[in-house]
């Protein structure tokens, strides 16, 4: 597959990066500083403003499916305009370019027993509040879209570097917990499951989420 991706040199991205190239499809990693990106068999790093809806278009025309492991840039105070900002014109050049679109979301909008979204709790980390919210507005309007083909992933809400296992299960709108009632799983698997979902559509329209 060609697959352009949004975010390569974070540390979502850089996971995705090495499990396309591992399952042979070729990247075109769309970064602000190509320098960042690791370099690799496959690997095309382009620099472009992923707010130039007309730029990011012409640069994700031809390719089977981009990934979008945008980010709003965590500290910066105005994180939550700059995300929705980023997110609806990845949309927009996504639709004009008639490309699928598969979106690294935020575990913030994932709902708690009683319905309410964990963003929403007095308990979720202030620091990460403001990103969370522009995740799961984006997420929103996400949902209001058509002639689109679309899927979001929202990852567990504990996410670390550790095995590719890919023996994970997968869910819905709530959290995947475990035995001891944790949501977490390891970056590796978080982009396991993306390739999975680029290569093998089953969640399209929908958000899905993961854990152990």
């Amino acid at each position: 597959m060609k697959i352009a991706l949004i975010g390569a040199s974070g540390f979502v991205g850089g996971a995705l990066t090495k499990e396309a190239t591992q399952r042979g499809h070729s990247v075109t990693a769309i970064v602000r500083n190509p320098a960042k990106v690791q370099a690799g068999a496959g690997v095309t790093a382009v620099k472009a403003d992923v707010t130039d809806v007309k730029q990011l278009a012409s640069l994700i025309a031809g390719h089977d499916v981009i990934i979008s492991a945008f980010n709003g840039g965590w500290g910066d105070p105005d994180i939550y305009n700059k995300h929705m900002a980023g997110s609806r014109a990845i949309v927009a050049a996504a639709k004009q370019a008639g490309v699928r679109l598969i979106v690294v979301g935020g575990a913030g909008s994932l709902h708690a027993p009683d319905g309410s979204q964990l963003v929403d709790s007095p308990h979720f980390p202030d620091a990460y509040r403001d990103g969370a919210r522009g995740a799961r507005d984006a997420l929103a309007e996400l949902r209001k879209e058509s002639g689109l083909e679309w899927s979001l992933v929202s990852p567990a809400a504990h996410i670390a570097p550790g095995e590719r296992t890919g023996k994970f299960r997968l869910g819905g709108d709530e959290p995947v917990l475990d035995a001891k009632g944790e949501s977490h799983v390891s970056v590796e698997d978080l982009a396991y499951a993306v390739l999975d979902e680029a290569e093998t559509p089953k969640h399209t329209g929908k958000r899905f989420t993961l854990g152990y």
